[in-house]
């Protein structure tokens, strides 16, 4: 349900972005896309797929809050 939320607002702001051309909100969005990832890394885990893909999107998710962290402050 989460997953399902953040991946349909991911979507319409990306698309919002690339039909205006204005890039304002493209932190917003990243922050959004790593909340999307890290949800995912979660679900996988919780599936007992305890295999790559799931630490990976952690991971992943990890980065984009780090890389991402001075657009907020």
């Amino acid at each position: 349900m989460v997953r399902t939320i953040l991946a349909i607002v991911v979507i319409v702001l990306s698309g919002y972005s690339l039909i205006t051309q204005t890039f304002e909100l493209m932190p917003y969005y990243m922050f959004i896309l790593g909340a999307f990832i890290l949800v995912s890394g979660f679900i996988e885990l919780q599936k007992d797929r305890k295999g790559f893909w799931g630490y990976m999107n952690i991971v992943i998710s990890l980065f984009i809050f780090v890389f991402y962290i001075p657009y907020f402050l």
